[in-house]
């Protein structure tokens, strides 16, 4: 599918539209190791009742590319928060409701919470998408949830960084399989996302996130000021429906996600998916029904 290129802070921003210019804006955001592909189905019955809906591809994926050779391909939540901030004010978006999973679930949340003005709605797969690197970095999980996040401390190492390189489309695979346990996809559907891990800044990219999220390196000294306001922790209060992916082995790991209302004061419904770690894609139809609650 065709991707329009837009300059959108510190990068030239692909991405997909769909639907009515003068319709109710939606940007869908996906996450790792996915791509726009996850929203296909959504977009069109979003596009079915009117909405103007935007589906970029997030820093490091795809053809979205850093304006300058000098910046640093950081993955931490406050770069893919102000990259989503800056996408919404380059394409002029009026109050958009913004929706995602993962890295983009993420994303959206951290719009909501610190530009909450910015938007009109908030679709978040897992709830609280906001990072606690302070805990995170000192605090064990149970053994059971820490063997989940396998990749994650695979990626602390160099070893890794070369194994993302050299394998980054068999480990996206397994991690599919591993998320996704209920969902048969097939070679092609993996295959068109894949597509988009051969950015050349997607390895450099996902090795910082994995790695800042836990304290061991440091950020883009650009984001320091948000990362200490992200830090705070405080309530996200646009109007949000929460997904709750009843199948997703990765979800466990966000424990503090689970009381949603200490979390979002307007929170209009949650909805429990049954599905795995990719929830548009799996299950596109009840997807877009969370969004629609907000149009």
């Amino acid at each position: 599918m065709a991707s329009a290129q837009i300059r959108a802070g510190v990068l030239d921003v692909a991405y997909e539209r769909h639907g009515d210019p003068g319709g109710r804006a939606v940007v869908l955001a996906h996450g790792f190791p996915y791509s726009p592909r996850s929203f296909d189905d959504v977009v069109e019955r979003l596009t079915d009742v009117g909405a103007d809906v935007v589906v970029p591809y997030l820093r490091g994926y795809g053809p979205t590319r850093f304006v300058s050779p000098d910046t640093v391909r950081s993955g931490q939540q406050a770069a893919l928060a102000h990259d989503l901030r800056d996408l919404i004010g380059a394409l002029e978006l009026e109050r958009p409701v913004v929706a995602g999973f993962d890295w983009g679930g993420r994303a959206a949340c951290l719009v909501s919470l610190l530009w909450p003005e910015l938007v009109s709605g908030l679709i978040t797969v897992g709830g609280y998408n906001v990072q606690d690197i302070a805990t995170a970095s000192t605090t064990p999980a149970p053994p059971t949830l820490e063997r989940r996040a396998w990749y994650q401390y695979y990626l602390h190492s160099e070893r890794g960084r070369a194994g993302l390189a050299e394998y980054r489309s068999e480990i996206a695979q397994l991690l599919w399989t591993e998320w996704s346990p209920t969902w048969r996809f097939g070679d092609s559907e993996f295959a068109s996302s894949a597509e988009a891990f051969d950015n050349p800044d997607f390895v450099d990219v996902v090795v910082h996130s994995y790695r800042h999220r836990y304290g061991l390196v440091d950020g883009d000294p650009a984001y320091d000021a948000t990362e200490v306001e992200i830090a705070r922790l405080g309530t996200i209060d646009v109007p949000t429906v929460v997904v709750e992916a009843t199948e997703d082995p990765i979800e466990a790991l966000s424990a503090s996600s689970r009381d949603h209302a200490a979390h979002f004061t307007d929170l209009r419904d949650v909805r429990r998916l049954d599905c795995g770690h990719n929830p548009p894609q799996e299950l596109p139809s009840l997807f877009a029904d969370a969004v629609r609650v907000l149009l």
